[in-house]
Protein backbone atom coordinates (compact mmCIF):
# COMPACT_ATOMS: atom_id res chain seq x y z
CA UNK A 1 0.00 0.00 0.00
CA UNK A 2 1.10 3.93 -0.50
CA UNK A 3 -0.37 7.14 0.47
CA UNK A 4 -0.05 9.33 -2.69
CA UNK A 5 3.03 11.29 -1.42
CA UNK A 6 5.39 11.14 -3.81
CA UNK A 7 9.15 10.87 -2.69
CA UNK A 8 10.97 11.54 -5.63
CA UNK A 9 10.76 12.64 -9.37
CA UNK A 10 12.94 11.26 -11.78
CA UNK A 11 13.67 9.53 -15.23
CA UNK A 12 14.66 6.09 -15.83
CA UNK A 13 18.42 5.88 -16.81
CA UNK A 14 17.81 3.36 -19.18
CA UNK A 15 14.34 2.33 -20.73
CA UNK A 16 13.45 -1.34 -22.76
CA UNK A 17 10.82 -1.58 -24.50
CA UNK A 18 9.25 -4.09 -26.67
CA UNK A 19 5.82 -4.99 -27.69
CA UNK A 20 5.03 -7.24 -24.54
CA UNK A 21 7.44 -6.18 -21.43
CA UNK A 22 8.90 -2.85 -20.86
CA UNK A 23 12.01 -2.90 -18.19
CA UNK A 24 12.77 0.04 -16.14
CA UNK A 25 15.70 0.91 -14.20
CA UNK A 26 16.55 3.99 -12.11
CA UNK A 27 18.98 5.59 -9.78
CA UNK A 28 18.82 4.16 -6.33
CA UNK A 29 17.98 7.41 -4.38
CA UNK A 30 20.16 8.29 -1.50
CA UNK A 31 18.56 7.22 2.03
CA UNK A 32 16.35 4.47 -0.07
CA UNK A 33 16.91 1.03 1.43
CA UNK A 34 15.55 -1.39 -1.49
CA UNK A 35 15.55 -4.97 -1.28
CA UNK A 36 14.60 -7.35 -4.65
CA UNK A 37 10.94 -8.04 -4.01
CA UNK A 38 10.36 -4.89 -2.73
CA UNK A 39 7.23 -3.24 -4.02
CA UNK A 40 7.63 1.00 -4.97
CA UNK A 41 4.70 2.94 -6.70
CA UNK A 42 6.23 4.22 -9.66
CA UNK A 43 3.58 6.72 -11.44
CA UNK A 44 0.78 4.82 -9.32
CA UNK A 45 1.80 1.74 -10.68
CA UNK A 46 2.69 -0.96 -7.89
CA UNK A 47 5.91 -2.55 -8.73
CA UNK A 48 8.05 -4.99 -7.76
CA UNK A 49 11.37 -3.95 -7.51
CA UNK A 50 13.00 -6.97 -9.80
CA UNK A 51 17.28 -6.31 -9.92
CA UNK A 52 19.23 -4.01 -7.38
CA UNK A 53 22.62 -3.25 -7.68
CA UNK A 54 24.81 -1.05 -5.27
CA UNK A 55 23.55 2.52 -7.69
CA UNK A 56 20.64 1.17 -9.60
CA UNK A 57 17.28 -0.84 -9.23
CA UNK A 58 14.90 -1.83 -11.91
CA UNK A 59 11.46 -2.99 -12.40
CA UNK A 60 9.23 -5.44 -15.21
CA UNK A 61 6.25 -4.69 -16.34
CA UNK A 62 4.04 -7.27 -18.52
CA UNK A 63 1.53 -7.10 -21.49
CA UNK A 64 -1.33 -6.69 -18.43
CA UNK A 65 0.36 -3.89 -16.97
CA UNK A 66 1.18 -2.26 -20.85
CA UNK A 67 -2.92 -2.50 -21.46
CA UNK A 68 -3.91 -0.50 -18.18
CA UNK A 69 -1.38 1.92 -18.12
CA UNK A 70 0.28 4.84 -20.18
CA UNK A 71 3.55 3.20 -19.89
CA UNK A 72 3.77 2.03 -23.64
CA UNK A 73 4.16 5.62 -24.83
CA UNK A 74 6.70 6.89 -22.36
CA UNK A 75 10.02 7.67 -23.65
CA UNK A 76 13.39 8.72 -22.30
CA UNK A 77 12.41 12.34 -21.20
CA UNK A 78 9.53 11.03 -19.30
CA UNK A 79 9.87 11.89 -15.24
CA UNK A 80 8.57 9.08 -12.90
CA UNK A 81 6.84 9.53 -9.47
CA UNK A 82 8.57 7.62 -7.00
CA UNK A 83 7.42 6.06 -3.91
CA UNK A 84 7.97 3.72 -1.34
CA UNK A 85 5.61 1.41 0.10
CA UNK A 86 4.06 2.13 3.41
CA UNK A 87 5.19 0.55 6.66
CA UNK A 88 2.91 0.55 9.72
CA UNK A 89 5.00 3.27 11.17
CA UNK A 90 4.19 5.64 8.33
CA UNK A 91 2.23 8.32 8.31
CA UNK A 92 -0.90 8.06 5.92
CA UNK A 93 -0.34 11.82 4.22
CA UNK A 94 -2.38 11.27 1.64
CA UNK A 95 -5.02 8.52 1.29
CA UNK A 96 -4.71 4.54 0.84
CA UNK A 97 -3.51 3.66 -2.59
CA UNK A 98 -3.10 0.56 -3.69
CA UNK A 99 -1.07 0.78 -7.29
CA UNK A 100 -3.21 -0.91 -8.76
CA UNK A 101 -4.50 1.44 -12.08
CA UNK A 102 -7.81 1.37 -13.06
CA UNK A 103 -7.81 3.62 -16.26
CA UNK A 104 -5.79 6.43 -18.14
CA UNK A 105 -7.04 9.48 -18.47
CA UNK A 106 -6.48 12.85 -20.49
CA UNK A 107 -5.50 15.96 -19.77
CA UNK A 108 -8.34 18.02 -21.58
CA UNK A 109 -7.63 21.65 -19.94
CA UNK A 110 -4.94 23.68 -17.50
CA UNK A 111 -5.69 26.80 -15.93
CA UNK A 112 -2.89 28.73 -14.38
CA UNK A 113 -4.36 30.65 -11.04
CA UNK A 114 -1.26 32.75 -9.83
CA UNK A 115 1.19 29.89 -8.90
CA UNK A 116 -1.46 27.04 -9.17
CA UNK A 117 -3.01 24.61 -11.79
CA UNK A 118 -6.61 23.85 -12.33
CA UNK A 119 -6.14 20.44 -14.15
CA UNK A 120 -9.20 18.73 -16.11
CA UNK A 121 -8.91 14.45 -16.85
CA UNK A 122 -10.93 13.06 -18.66
CA UNK A 123 -11.30 9.44 -17.96
CA UNK A 124 -13.80 6.29 -19.49
CA UNK A 125 -17.90 7.02 -18.47
CA UNK A 126 -17.80 3.31 -16.50
CA UNK A 127 -15.32 5.01 -14.04
CA UNK A 128 -16.89 8.26 -13.13
CA UNK A 129 -19.36 6.70 -11.02
CA UNK A 130 -16.23 6.33 -8.55
CA UNK A 131 -15.08 10.14 -8.08
CA UNK A 132 -17.48 12.14 -5.91
CA UNK A 133 -17.07 16.11 -5.10
CA UNK A 134 -14.07 16.27 -2.69
CA UNK A 135 -13.29 12.59 -2.95
CA UNK A 136 -9.81 11.29 -3.25
CA UNK A 137 -8.02 10.20 -6.56
CA UNK A 138 -4.91 8.99 -7.39
CA UNK A 139 -3.40 10.63 -11.02
CA UNK A 140 0.09 9.36 -11.89
CA UNK A 141 0.91 8.08 -7.84
CA UNK A 142 0.02 11.66 -6.21
CA UNK A 143 -3.12 11.72 -3.84
CA UNK A 144 -5.48 14.50 -4.87
CA UNK A 145 -8.39 15.77 -4.20
CA UNK A 146 -11.65 16.09 -6.67
CA UNK A 147 -12.45 19.43 -6.95
CA UNK A 148 -15.19 19.02 -9.65
CA UNK A 149 -16.46 16.47 -11.63
CA UNK A 150 -18.63 16.75 -14.91
CA UNK A 151 -19.70 13.42 -16.16
CA UNK A 152 -16.45 11.49 -16.92
CA UNK A 153 -14.59 14.70 -16.33
CA UNK A 154 -13.12 15.56 -13.00
CA UNK A 155 -11.12 18.46 -11.81
CA UNK A 156 -8.34 18.65 -9.30
CA UNK A 157 -6.06 21.60 -8.24
CA UNK A 158 -2.71 21.33 -8.07
CA UNK A 159 -0.47 23.44 -5.52
CA UNK A 160 3.18 25.15 -6.07
CA UNK A 161 4.50 21.85 -3.84
CA UNK A 162 2.91 19.49 -6.39
CA UNK A 163 3.96 21.14 -9.16
CA UNK A 164 7.89 21.63 -8.37
CA UNK A 165 8.11 18.09 -6.41
CA UNK A 166 5.88 15.85 -9.09
CA UNK A 167 5.33 15.06 -12.82
CA UNK A 168 2.26 16.57 -12.66
CA UNK A 169 3.77 20.05 -12.66
CA UNK A 170 4.88 19.68 -16.57
CA UNK A 171 2.02 18.33 -17.90
CA UNK A 172 0.01 19.41 -21.01
CA UNK A 173 -3.29 19.17 -22.69
CA UNK A 174 -3.84 15.76 -24.52
CA UNK A 175 -1.00 14.06 -21.94
CA UNK A 176 -2.02 10.91 -21.32
CA UNK A 177 -1.98 9.50 -17.12
CA UNK A 178 -2.16 6.70 -15.14
CA UNK A 179 -5.98 7.19 -12.95
CA UNK A 180 -6.14 5.08 -9.49
CA UNK A 181 -9.72 5.87 -7.91
CA UNK A 182 -10.79 6.00 -4.53
CA UNK A 183 -10.63 2.06 -3.01
CA UNK A 184 -12.96 2.36 -0.12
CA UNK A 185 -15.50 3.31 -3.39
CA UNK A 186 -14.66 0.39 -4.96
CA UNK A 187 -15.30 -1.55 -1.81
CA UNK A 188 -18.71 0.09 -1.15
CA UNK A 189 -19.80 -0.85 -4.59
CA UNK A 190 -18.95 -4.55 -4.19
CA UNK A 191 -20.77 -4.46 -0.67
CA UNK A 192 -23.74 -2.49 -1.80
CA UNK A 193 -24.27 -5.46 -5.06
CA UNK A 194 -23.75 -8.18 -2.32
CA UNK A 195 -26.59 -6.77 0.03
CA UNK A 196 -28.85 -6.85 -2.70
CA UNK A 197 -28.84 -10.31 -4.14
Amino acid sequence: MFSGIIEKKTKAIELNKNKNSIILTFARPKKWRLSEGESICIDGICSTVSKITSDTFSVYYMSETLSKTHLIFVDGSHEFNLEQSLRLTSLVGGHLVSGHIDTVGKVVNISKKEDSSVVKIEIPPEFSRYIIYKGSICVNGVSLTVVNIDKNVFTVSLIPYTLAKTNLGSLKVEDLVNIEVDLLAKYLEKLTKTEKR
